[in-house]
């Protein structure tokens, strides 16, 4: 086990995000191999300033265009928009892992009496007619899922059938995501676009602990540096705190993960063995330390584990959108500014797709942070990158900002 300083240990989480020095992921190209790296990537509908997956890659890919993500999705089949640490974009070799996920969903869809023949509709007609949407899919009834995952409902024409049918041949397997039109999804046959060989791929794991091996290291590798005690960053993997005990005592033994204890800290903390060379340089002190400032998403895979921030950085970040206005501490959808190693606050931004102008709404400096004219030079070039980003020609800043004055 090895021992690191907080400054090591944050060093080392932004080289492996990609997040310090120079741009280590360039375009497309860099877009997939980051979400290679990460595993998934949460995906939200939200649209403020760009959409979470498209703000997870925009602060690390250089040159990233929102509709990179895009045609890897829905022109390349690279990726595949599913289930993992929430709604999320994995890389579609993945698929086979996920196979007892749809299998669950197929055998809750049973339970449900009438479903079978919705689904037969459904399937007919998007043989005959391509991509759907709930909208366009004439379906007729209503459906209702519950908390306790079972399916009950009258019928009577409605929408909601249609949906709901979607939704769960979608959760099967048997249909993908087509294509988006805003937050609109249209659906197809998933046999239409991804290969055959890999839909019938049987299951890779051998035993009940070979998937929760594989999540583990999924997840540990998508932080970084990761403790293991609960955590967000496990949500979806089904571990509770007796199995991730169990795997993460495997993993060490087997020598898939390596341990290390931060100063102050009294958790150990590990990462992938693959990651140790990136380590050792850390140590050794010949990381590329260039600094750059980046707006990070609000779900961002750095952020999975809020504690985890807290204590490394003593930063304390809330995803305040969901906050009644009266109780926010700052703005409905604030981005944390990272600058080298530091958090050093929050930025309040939004795109106006009408005038192509992005707002700046707000800037919080951390306490302690001085308004550098260093840092608002900084601040200024990654706003006009963000707008960039955005496909903003035009930049407001509202009253009250202080920083641009």
């Amino acid at each position: 086990m090895i021992g690191l300083t907080k400054p090591q240990a944050r060093e080392f989480l932004l080289a492996k995000q990609g997040l310090l020095g120079g741009c280590r992921f360039k375009g497309k190209e860099g877009a997939y191999a980051y979400i290679r790296q990460a595993g998934c990537i949460q995906f939200d509908p939200v649209d403020v300033c760009g959409k979470n997956a498209e703000l997870t890659l925009q602060s690390r890919v250089k040159g990233f265009k929102k509709s990179m993500l895009a045609e890897l999705l829905y022109e390349d089949r690279r990726l595949v928009d599913y289930a993992d640490k929430e709604l999320s974009i994995w890389p579609v070799e993945d698929w086979p892992y996920f196979a007892p996920y749809r299998e669950r969903s197929r055998a809750l869809g049973k339970s449900f009496a009438g479903l079978d023949e919705l689904e037969r509709e459904a399937l007919e007609y998007v043989r005959k007619n391509g991509p759907v949407s709930s909208d366009t899919l004439p379906v007729e009834g209503e459906i209702f899922w519950h908390s306790s995952m079972h399916w009950s409902g009258n019928w009577h024409r409605s929408s909601q059938a249609a949906r709901s049918v979607l939704e769960q041949l979608y959760t099967d397997g048997t249909l993908v995501i087509h294509h988006k039109n805003g937050s609109r999804k249209f659906y197809d046959l998933a046999e239409r676009h991804l290969d055959l060989a890999l839909l019938s791929a049987p299951n890779p794991c051998a035993d009940d602990d070979e998937p929760l091996c594989w999540r583990a290291l999924r997840r540990i590798g998508a932080v970084g540096l990761l403790w293991n005690k609960s955590s967000p960053a496990f949500l979806g993997t089904g571990m509770n705190a007796e199995k991730r005990r169990r795997i993460f005592t495997e993993l060490e033994g087997s020598g898939m993960i390596l341990s290390a204890m931060v100063e102050g800290i009294k958790t150990p903390f590990f990462y992938l063995a693959g990651d140790d060379a990136l380590m050792r340089a850390v140590l050794d002190g010949t990381v590329d330390r260039k600094r750059r400032m980046e707006f990070i998403a609000p779900l961002d895979p750095l952020l999975w584990d809020k504690a985890l921030i807290t204590a490394l950085w003593d930063f304390r970040y809330s995803w305040e959108i969901y906050t009644p206005a009266s109780k926010r501490q700052y703005g409905h959808y604030t981005l944390p500014i990272l600058w080298g190693e530091e958090f050093i606050g929050r930025v309040e931004a939004a795109a106006d797709r009408k005038t192509s102008t992005l707002r700046v709404k707000n800037v919080w400096l951390e306490p302690g942070v001085r308004p550098t004219a260093k840092l608002k030079n900084a601040l200024e070039g990654t706003v006009r990158r963000f707008a960039a980003f955005n496909e903003c020609g035009n930049i407001e800043i509202c009253d009250g900002t202080g920083l641009f004055a």
